[in-house]
């Protein structure tokens, strides 16, 4: 199932194929709360959409074990008739798509649909989906789904149907099959299911110990968290803060600029106060805690180092006894990267560029610093804050400001226009439709043109506003996008089906919701992902959208919109003043432009540091604090604190589903920087067109049942390299011939990728 989502991760990531232990036979749950259910699903109407306003927990739950059910009985049929096969008691195998794949999607698709419902209705309107119930049911599907990569006649069949290319005796398998055939291949392997004797409970022991330490790891760094808690009572300490800021700060929140303000150590917290505080001993205050939380230098009864160890550990042995050097090169198995030795060079690339600029941009930085009255050299601590007060000053970027020129209606409207003009596809709001709460909306997408068919592709549903009381509070106002149904071959008639769900501010007294441009950022980009999920070609629900795309390429759609976004020509078609429909003026559009490069070298190392991090945690056994300590200033201009203990809190690479992949993030945005280089290359609008049909055809069509890198080329006609990506940042700066030139993410980009990158500019 697709969801993809930032921000709070323990329930809604894809599943984590290394921490499911195989497990003998079978345990059949009936529903924890129990009702007889009819034979279809009863959370559906006969529109094929999903009742919302029906659906209850014990409808999920009785569904979701009546399902799972299904599902178990079907892998242990399939296990019976291949058994009898081998023994010459039953008719043989012949065709493994129609014998294995196709009764497995039959009972698969449905689970995923109804976990899907559950999801969302967890995110849009927790107060009817409350997150012990969800756990029950997302749990209890798992556990089904996992069913079907963990039985050994299955597996031993189709990696011999793999082998062999063929998905019956007279016809060979395509491109889509054979991707299909691997994934339950590789989540089989990385299951342990070749793993014998004792090692096998060896294994299953490390697996259990594994996620008791991950969990107590979360769990120390959540109180943690929730523990620090500062509160200022000087309104002179936070005349620099946004009313709206101020408002989500106070005690009181009808004593917004009066105060007592409370901070704490939540992310989005901490960082808006680093941005905003002009107070240098509060800043520190605030940072030295935040980075030393859970370490021996607090309280000790919360420390996570011992913890980390474990885990680093534990998942050596984990890797070693599924037969791999590493941690990190069995992670490889589920990355487009394929190699530790590519995603060095590409990351070697990236820091080449970007150390030089962070210097450059640091000391413009403490000049202006200077020049407003700031004594000393900057610290870490005081960046945030000299950026924000830079952005404003030099390019006159002013986020709240320009609020007012980003109405949701005007973006929606000309988010939609956007994909219909470039992907070629209408976005038409139904009414009438079943939904959780008054402020959700649901569109049809169908295909464009005058011959277009009639009949929707697919179609979503938006909950944007914030409801306190029923909607997850979330670090960052992050949004997600949760696949409820998808593309299956059991269901042909059955069409994709998504729900965007995102925290943004409600419209108050006539006026409509106003986006800050990190809202903006966030729509487009959940908003490419959905396009993924509902134009899939693909016809197996395994790998339609972005099911069973590599991790460290399924944020790339996504990405591509946030780059078309910031085109002039887009941000202009987006915006108007919510008053009056004046135009956003010229000098704000080159704001926001500049804004994406702005310190860019610096930001840029900062992610280095934390991809090479993770990596270096999980290739070596060196301690913690020495892997910190050598990495630390080779990406960093300022010293580190001798009691700065960050990766004790880096919950998404220990105790997350990160660990080893966390360089994914930097790779998804290098790929869809070289895709986006395609769209600018394209001057005129038909020119644009046949990109974004190419973009359509490719990376939103061929989801997971193609190779990205395959999908890549396809679209690109070569291998990717980072130099897009630095152009984009504006810190790529040609070399001389005989200089050595730009390493390419792929070996083989190298050379020709590179002339042809400075043929461009």
């Amino acid at each position: 199932m697709a969801v993809s989502f930032c921000g709070k991760r323990l329930l809604l990531t894809r599943t984590n194929l290394f921490a499911n232990p195989r497990r003998h036979g079978y345990i059949v749950l009936v529903p924890e709360i129990g009702e007889d259910l009819p034979e279809k699903n009863p959370l559906s109407s006969a529109t094929g959409l999903p009742e919302f306003n029906n659906v209850t927990i014990e409808k999920c739950v009785g569904a979701i074990g009546q399902q799972a059910i299904a599902a178990e009985k079907s892998v242990r049929a399939i296990e019976e008739r291949l058994e009898q096969a081998a023994a010459g008691t039953g008719p043989p195998l012949t065709d493994v798509i129609k014998d294995i794949i196709l009764p497995l999607e039959a009972t698969g698709a449905p689970l995923e649909t109804t976990w899907g419902i559950a999801k969302t209705l967890y995110l849009g309107n927790s107060s009817r989906m409350p997150t012990k119930s969800y756990l029950t049911i997302h749990e209890r599907a798992r556990g089904a789904r996992r069913a079907k990569f963990n039985s050994v006649p299955i597996y031993r069949t189709l990696k011999g149907a793999l082998a062999a290319g063929r998905a019956k005796t007279d016809g060979e398998l395509d491109g889509e099959e054979r991707r299909l055939l691997q994934k339950y291949v590789l989540e089989a392997k990385l299951s342990g299911i070749e793993v014998d004797g004792s090692s096998k409970l060896e294994l299953n022991e490390i697996l259990e110990r594994l996620a008791q330490e991950r969990s107590r790891f979360a769990g120390k760094r959540d109180v943690a968290v929730k523990k620090y808690q500062q509160v200022i009572e000087d309104p002179a300490l936070m005349k620099e803060f946004p009313p709206n800021l101020l408002q989500s700060l106070a005690t009181d929140p009808s004593q917004a600029m009066k105060g007592p303000w409370r901070i704490t150590l939540q992310p989005a917290v901490a960082e808006r106060f680093l941005e905003y505080c002009g107070d240098r001993t509060h800043r520190w205050n605030l940072w030295q805690a935040d980075t030393r939380k859970c370490s021996i230098h607090t309280d000790k009864s919360l420390e996570n180092s011992s913890h980390l160890e474990s885990i680093r550990a534990l998942r050596k042995r984990q890797a070693k006894l599924l037969g791999y050097e590493s941690y990190v090169h069995m992670s490889m198995e589920t990355k487009m990267a394929g190699s530790v030795e590519a995603v060095r060079n590409a990351l070697d690339e990236l820091h080449r560029y970007a150390k030089p600029a962070a210097d450059g941009e640091l000391s413009t930085l403490e000049r202006f610093a200077g020049e407003q009255g700031f004594r000393g050299p900057l610290d870490i601590y005081d960046v945030p804050y000299w950026k924000r007060r830079h952005l404003a000053t030099v390019h006159q970027f002013d986020q709240e400001a320009l609020k007012d020129y980003f109405p949701l209606p005007r973006v929606l409207a000309g988010l939609f226009q956007l994909a219909e003009q470039l992907f070629g596809v209408r976005i038409v709001e139904r009414v009438g439709v079943d939904v959780w709460h008054e402020d959700v909306r649901f569109y049809d997408v169908l295909e464009a043109g005058p011959n277009a068919p009639a009949d929707p592709i697919g179609g979503f549903y938006t909950d944007f506003y914030s409801r306190e009381d029923e909607k997850l509070a979330v670090a960052d106002n992050a949004g997600w996008m949760v696949g409820i149904g998808s593309r299956s071959a059991a269901a042909p008639g059955a069409r994709p089906l998504a729900a965007l769900i995102c925290n943004f501010p409600a419209p108050l007294y006539g006026k409509p919701s106003l986006l800050t441009l990190d809202d903006v950022q966030t729509l487009f980009n959940r908003f490419g992902k959905a396009l993924q999920h509902l134009l899939t070609v693909c016809r197996y629900s395994d790998v339609a959208g972005l099911s069973n795309v590599e991790w460290d390429a399924v944020e790339v759609s996504g990405h591509v919109l946030t780059h078309l976004l910031h085109d002039a020509g887009t941000i202009r078609a987006i915006s108007a003043h919510y008053t009056n429909e004046d135009p956003l003026p010229e000098p704000c559009v080159e704001a926001i432009q500049r804004r994406r490069t702005h310190l860019a070298g610096y930001r840029l190392c900062r992610e280095l540091y934390l991809a090479n991090l993770d990596l270096q945690l999980h290739l070596t056994s060196d301690y913690w604090l020495d892997v910190m300590r050598k990495l630390y200033p080779h990406y960093h201009p300022f010293p580190l604190d001798r009691k700065d203990a960050h990766p004790c809190s880096l919950v998404a690479i220990a105790s997350g589903d990160w660990g080893a992949a966390y360089y994914g993030h930097l790779w998804s945005r290098l790929i869809a920087a070289d895709v986006y280089s395609a769209f600018a290359e394209a001057k005129e609008p038909a020119a644009r067109q046949e990109v974004g049909r190419r973009f359509r055809d490719t990376f939103l069509a061929l989801g997971g049942g193609c190779h990205p890198g395959e999908v890549f080329r396809r679209f690109r006609g070569r291998d990717p390299s980072p130099t897009a990506l630095l152009q984009t940042l504006g810190i790529y700066k040609p070399q001389t011939v005989g200089g050595g030139g730009s390493a390419a993410a792929h070996p083989k980009a190298a050379g020709k990728e590179e002339q042809q990158q400075q043929q461009q500019q």
